[in-house]
């Protein structure tokens, strides 16, 4: 029975060592992490490689609910496929588990905030912006990532989940990218 950590941060700005620290001491081994937003479970390979590997009996450990993301459906839905392999999740802050079914309760009440939680953000910044465009100093988000790199890389025959580990964004960002479609968006 292993003891699964995962950490993951919004952006390549923010730093994942307390996280990792965190899943470390509670003995997690193997510790996956990533910087990728959790809004939705898109571009998040580290993910998807924990829920393809863990067996009967496992543990996946994350130090918040909100690191494992922040729709309830989401959430709710790699709790099933857990349970699909007999596998459990344990969430450190506070101390939770689906080993029970309070655990369970517990959970998805969790998972509801943290998606109220991430609209509420998602309002502030939108008022936040309306209010600069007004007073004229919104000019929007400085771009993080080397398009131009990205477009090379990718001529070059990486794949995009190849290039997506690179430049630390999600393979649907290299996507949009290669596509033409962000041209005047921020990252």
């Amino acid at each position: 029975m292993a003891r699964i950590g995962y950490a993951r941060v919004s952006s390549v700005d923010q730093d994942l060592e307390v996280q990792i620290e965190r899943l470390e001491a509670e003995g997690c081994k193997p510790i996956r992490s990533e910087k990728v937003s959790g809004a939705s479970r898109d571009g998040r390979s580290e993910l998807a490689a924990i829920l393809d590997f863990i067996r009967e009996g496992d543990e996946l450990v994350v130090v918040r609910l909100d690191r494992l993301g922040r729709d309830t459906r989401d959430v709710l839905n790699i709790v099933h496929e857990l349970d699909q392999r007999g596998a459990f999740l344990t969430v450190l802050d506070p101390h939770v588990s689906t080993r029970g079914e309070p655990g369970r309760i517990v959970l998805t009440v969790l998972g509801m905030v943290a998606q109220m939680e991430r609209r509420f953000i998602k309002e502030r910044q939108k008022d936040g912006i309306e209010k600069a465009k007004l007073s004229k100093v919104y000019k929007g988000g400085a771009r993080r990532v080397d398009r131009e790199a990205v477009k090379a890389m990718s001529a070059g025959g990486k794949g995009p989940a190849e290039v997506a580990r690179a430049f630390g964004i999600s393979r649907m960002h290299v996507y949009r990218i290669l596509k033409g479609e962000e041209a005047g968006a921020a990252d």
